[in-house]
C-alpha cells in the first residue's frame, strides 16, 4: 500500500540545508520514492503553521520508505538536514483503493 510521507520543517542553516537538498533527489529515486510537493511558501488557509517548508512524498509501500530513510545514502546526507532546519516528519497509509 502507498504511503506518504509529510516533512514540515524550519530552516535555520540555509547552506547547510541547500548542500542535503542538492544529494536529495538520485538517493530518493534510487529508492523509488517520487517527490509530489515542495514549497517554502505554502498558503495557509487555516489555523497557525509555525514552519518554513512542506515537502510531500510517496513510497510504494511503508517497507519501501523505511529502507531509504535508513539507507547508508539517505543517512549520511540527512545528517545536514537535522543540522540545518527543525521539524517533524510523519509517515500516512494511502485510503485503501486510492492512487
Amino acid at each position: 500500500m502507498t504511503v506518504y510521507a509529510l516533512a514540515q520543517i524550519s530552516i535555520h542553516d540555509r547552506q547547510r540545508y541547500d548542500r542535503y537538498v542538492a544529494a536529495f533527489m538520485p538517493v530518493l529515486a534510487k529508492y523509488d520514492g517520487r517527490l509530489l510537493a515542495a514549497d517554502e511558501r505554502p498558503q495557509v488557509v487555516e489555523g497557525t503553521w509555525p514552519y518554513d517548508k512542506v515537502i510531500l512524498m510517496s513510497f510504494d509501500s511503508r517497507e519501501s520508505f523505511e529502507r531509504w530513510a535508513n539507507s547508508p545514502e539517505y543517512r549520511e546526507i540527512s545528517r545536514n538536514r537535522v543540522a540545518a532546519t527543525d521539524g517533524v516528519v510523519l509517515v500516512a497509509d494511502a485510503v485503501p483503493g486510492s492512487r
